[in-house]
Order: structure tokens, then sequence, then C-alpha cells
């Protein structure tokens, strides 16, 4: 126990480097928003089971209502009668964020912090060095990432010697695959790139710390507060900000309570409130109903959205579970100009233009790149095309700068901005937010697309492969149907927990809501208007898994087929089955990490099923955590 919080095991001990006495003062300090934390998960939770039940749409708010824990009215906000931030110049231009983990599972720290050296080497103007979606959470390797990164701000010795022989192997594909290096000066290049750094959402747990009540400490807090307490001088020292990644926000009241936390923070460290600056992931539904309350709420630390796909697909499918009517398409045919992903990026871009109080603006950061240039010469021609495509298209609709999931890929797209010249598009002219049925409306639009047999493969194949990557400790894991193994002009797109979520979302959609198949496949016997049905579901889930064991390892880890794999497979089919939609697979996972029995996972999972069945309870906790 230290003070009014508690660290399983001996892990005080063994990262002392991380929990310093500095760093546990702040996180005591700020355990009180544990509770609230919490609250506002089981409120969430509620809303979505209230809406289902009643078979209601999410709504705008009222105009005249205020933010919860704040003295803003809606109406004030949606007219930017508030005080934003004004954008660092480390900010101003964000061509290309880079995105993924600062730590490897299983791994020394010799061999981990090569993923940081990458990041800072590759170019990028910002790498979002992830907790969440990308980060593996098996064993320690929250507190490795922690590591690292704090090893790599420092430039500790363990990192500069790791980086100087990454810039070598960089420069070496760089010569194979451009004909020049990227890589002049590998120590001046260390200080090119900003660090920014995604905590984990508000509706995950840390596995290692309990509060004083032995409630697990939401992990936002762990994350922001790690993170933020270990670094923040050796950033201000080299003239850096000090930048957070939000994830999952719902709603302003939400965001209130990440602006309540941040500024608790800063007044603990004695920094000036809006020290810390947020970009938002814009990956909920119901937040494209409460943008510029979002932004408001989040006042002098907010700086920017993120428009991603795969999460915010899902909580669309999440939120329209109850409508038999709203069926989504295969998951290739949902792209950034799909119905109301079009919408949903629309209104971001508006947002991000409407003057504050002061005539600030903020930044609209555009979406991923799964693409990996490693396959066939054709392969990567044709995928290489459509990148930059898409990196064009996002330019133009006002995009300041976009992701990309791989080092590779950011010499590729990053011309498209060189090429427009200006540092970013703040302050662009859009029309003004509408809060009208019509625009609800557009945030839930389904247009006709293809709904096919290869596309339910290609969800299932991934998803469990994905579910067996994440018990391996590789939440973002390079992968491609079963059928496109072997196959070099297929390449392999770089997935996260965002896309599992969507693939096994679709599919229960598909069961549950009778979708209709658009086109006749041979293999099965299935024609265009036939039903896709349970049984279906299980054919195609045999046939998909037979596949996946008879993979070679370089797909398919031998060792997993008869431990993590059978575990993904019981999940998905758990998940399908349920005819109450869960709200989240990463919960049916995470109470799973680090067990390699099957046995031991079915009894976890039924007991999370049942209790998110009675109440709404989800069971979120570590089952290693030891005292």
């Amino acid at each position: 126990m230290t003070g009014n919080i508690r660290i399983s095991g001996n892990l005080q001990e063994t990262y002392s480097d991380i929990y310093t006495p500095e760093a546990l003062a702040a996180i005591s300090f700020l355990a009180h928003f544990n509770k609230d934390v919490k609250e506002a998960m089981v409120a969430r939770i509620k809303r979505r089971a209230d809406r289902a039940q009643q078979k209601r749409r999410i709504t705008f708010l009222d105009p005249e209502s205020f933010i919860p824990r704040t003295n803003i009215k809606v109406k004030d906000a949606r007219e930017g009668k508030f005080e934003g931030a004004v954008i660092p110049a480390d900010l101003q231009r964000q061509w290309i964020q880079g995105t993924g983990p600062a730590a490897k599972p299983n791994a020394p720290v010799e061999n981990s912090i090569r993923n940081v050296a990458y990041a800072l080497l590759s170019g990028a103007d910002g790498w979002m060095f992830d907790g969440e979606d990308a980060l593996g959470q098996i064993t320690t390797m929250s507190l490795d990432n922690q590591r690292n990164l704090k090893l790599a701000i420092s430039k500790d010795p363990v990192f500069l010697k790791a980086a100087q022989v990454v810039a070598g192997e960089m420069n070496r594909w760089s010569m194979s695959f451009f004909g020049h290096s990227i890589i002049t000066d590998w120590r001046e290049q260390l200080d090119f790139t900003t660090k920014l750094f995604r905590a984990r959402g508000l509706h995950l747990d840390d596995r290692h710390m309990l509060d004083v009540d032995g409630v697990a400490m939401a992990a936002s807090i762990v994350d922001m507060t790690l993170y933020v307490v270990n670094n923040y001088q050796e950033l201000q020292k080299a003239g850096s900000s000090v930048v957070l990644y939000l994830p999952k926000i719902q709603t302003a009241g939400e965001a209130a309570l990440w602006n309540d936390m941040l500024s608790a923070l800063e007044n603990h460290l004695e920094l000036p409130v809006g020290t810390i600056k947020v970009y938002v992931l814009v990956e909920q539904l119901e937040a494209t109903h409460q943008l510029m309350e979002i932004r408001a709420a989040l006042g002098k630390h907010f700086v920017g959205y993120n428009t991603g796909r795969w999460d915010y697909i899902n909580s669309v499918a999440d939120a329209m579970s109850w409508d038999k009517s709203f069926v989504n398409p295969d998951i290739e045919g949902i792209t950034m100009t799909y119905g109301y992903m079009r919408n949903y990026e629309n209104r971001v871009r508006r947002t991000v233009n409407t003057p504050d109080i002061n005539g600030n603006y903020a930044l609209w950061q555009g979406g991923m790149e799964p693409n990996i240039p490693v396959g066939s010469e054709e392969g990567v021609a044709a995928s290489m095309k459509k990148a930059v495509a898409g990196a064009e298209r996002e330019q133009r609709e006002g995009a300041s700068g976009k992701w990309v999931a791989h080092w590779k890929m950011v010499n590729i797209v990053r011309p498209v901005w060189e090429k427009a010249g200006a540092a970013n598009q703040l302050g662009r002219e859009f029309p003004r937010l509408g809060y009208s049925q019509e625009d609800a409306d557009g945030l839930i639009l389904i247009e006709q697309a293809p709904t096919t047999i290869r596309g339910a493969r290609n969800l299932l194949s991934v998803a469990i492969q994905y579910g067996n990557a994440f018990g391996q400790g590789m939440q973002a894991a390079a992968l491609k149907p079963a059928d496109f193994f072997g196959n070099d002009d297929i390449l392999y797109l770089m997935e996260d927990m965002a896309t599992g979520e969507i693939r096994l979302s679709i599919l229960w959609e598909w069961v549950h809501k009778s979708a209709v198949i658009t086109e006749d496949d041979t293999q099965t016997g299935i024609k265009a208007g036939d039903v896709f049905t349970m049984e279906l579901f299980q054919k195609l889930l045999e046939e998909e898994y037979d596949k996946l064991l008879k993979a070679d390892t370089r797909d398919v880890y031998e060792e997993s087929k008869t431990t993590t794999l059978p575990i993904a497979r019981e999940i998905a089919v758990v998940y399908i089955n349920s005819e109450e939609k869960l709200p989240w697979f990463i919960d049916l996972l995470n109470i799973n990490l680090n067990n390699l029995s099957l046995d031991v996972a079915k009894k976890r999972i039924q007991a999370y099923v049942d209790a998110f069945k009675k109440d709404g309870t989800r069971i979120t906790g570590n089952f290693d955590f030891t005292e």
C-alpha cells in the first residue's frame, strides 16, 4: 500500500524508475477521480441500455442545458463562446503522425526500445506512442511502454545505442525502396518528431493498481499521470509540448471529467492550466452529436480532433444494435466517403474551423493509413497508389495531416502535404454546424454496398487472428484473411483493437438482423437475396478456423494453435451468439490476458456474460492481481 493506492506484487520495486515517489504521489492525489470515472462508465452503459430498450436514437443536446461539471451552456459552446487553446509551435505542422506502441511483448529493453527509435527516426512530424489499442497488455507491457518512453525522451545511452543501429537499418531499406537514404544525421533526426502519447480510455482498468477500496484504478488516470510526471520536465527542457491523445470519449460530460483530471494534475505539478495539450479521437457516434461541446469542455487543453475509421464504425453499429433496419455492408465498402462516415468527417472539419472566443481554431488530423509496403512489386504499387490517393482526398477536404500505422509509410504519404505547402489548414472556411433532424439522420446514413460471403470470411478470419495476436501480446499486428496467406499481391494491413471490434460487430449485425447477401457465392451455394444466418456463420467459422490451424507459423504462430487461438475462437462464438450485443470485444480479451487454458477462458467469459446480462456490469479487473 502506497498512500491510497495498492500495486500488484513486487512491481513497485521492479519498476521503481516508473513508479517514482513523484509519480505515485500524483496518482494518489488524483485517486479520488477513480470513483467519478467508474460512475461515468456505469452511466454510459445505462444510456446504451435505455436507448436499446426504448428503441431510441442518439440525439443532440438541449441547447439551454449545461455541460456537466462545467458552467458552460451548450448553446454557448456551439457558438464558440469559450476559451480554447493556442496551437503550440511544435503542433502547427503535423502533416504525418505515426502511431504505434513503444514496447514489444516479452522483449528485453534493448530490443523493445527499438520501437521508439523507428518512430523518432521515421521523419514523421509527430508520433503517437500508443498506450491503448495498439499496445499489448500481457505481463507488464503497459509499464515497459512507459519505461521505454522515459529512456528515449531523456536520451538515455540504452536508447541512443539502439537508435544508431536502427538508423542504419532504416537507410538500407530506404535505399532499396526509394533509391536514397532518409536519415542524414540520426542524432539530429531524433529531435524532429513531436512526441505524443495516447492514454487508455475511461472504459479500461489498469491491471496493476487498485485504489484504497480495492477497486481497479482507471487506466486513464494511471497512463496520463505516469507519462506526464515522468517526462514533462525533459520535454519542456527540449522545447517540446506535453501532448496526449484521448480516446473513446462519448460525451461532453466525459470530456469535462478528463479536463478536471488534467487540470488537477497540472495544479499538483504547479504547471499552468493548459500546459498539457490534448487531441481527441472522434471514435463514438454520441461524440459527433457533441463535438463543439467536447471542445469547449476541454478548454485550454484541446488542440484538435482525429477522424479514426474503425472505432467509429463500431460505435455506430453498437449504438444502432437495436434497429433491425440498420445493417452495415462489407467492411471494405465503409470508407471515409461512405454514407455516415462522410457526414461524420464533415462535422469534424466544421467543428475545428469554428473559432473560439479569442478567434482560435483547432486542428483536424485525418485518419489512419493501415497499409505496409511489404509484398510483391505489383501489390505494393497498387496499395501505395491507393494510400496516396486517400491522403490527397483528406488534404483536399481540409485535414492538416493524417496518421500512418508503420514508419515505412511516412515518406510515401508525407509528400502530399509537402506539395500543398501550408503548415496546416487552420481557419479554412466551412459552414457552421447544424443540429437538425436531417443532420442527425446523416450520421447513421446507410448506403447500398456489397454484403458478401467473401466479406464475411474476411471479417471472421481477421477477427479470430486478431484475438489470437492480442493473447500473444500484439495488439497491433499485420494481418490478412487466411485465403490470401502466401499471396504477396495482397498486402498485410496493420490491425489493432479497433479493427477487431468492428469485425465481430458487423458479423453480429449480419446474424441478428438477417443481413441480405448481395452476390452469389459458388463455394457455399449462397445466392444473392439469401439471408445470413447463424447456421451460415457456424459453417464459415469451421472453415476459416481450419485454415488458421493449417496455416504456416509466419501467419499463425504454431504454439498459439493450442493456446490463445482456441480462446480467440471461443470469444468470437460467444460474442456472435449473444442475443444482446456485448459492449466490448476487448473486455473478453482482457479478462483472458496471460491465460492459455481454454477451460479457464470459458469460465471467465461466461462470468462476464452473466454479469453483464444481469445488471450491465462489465468485469474489467485483472484476475492475476497479487497483493
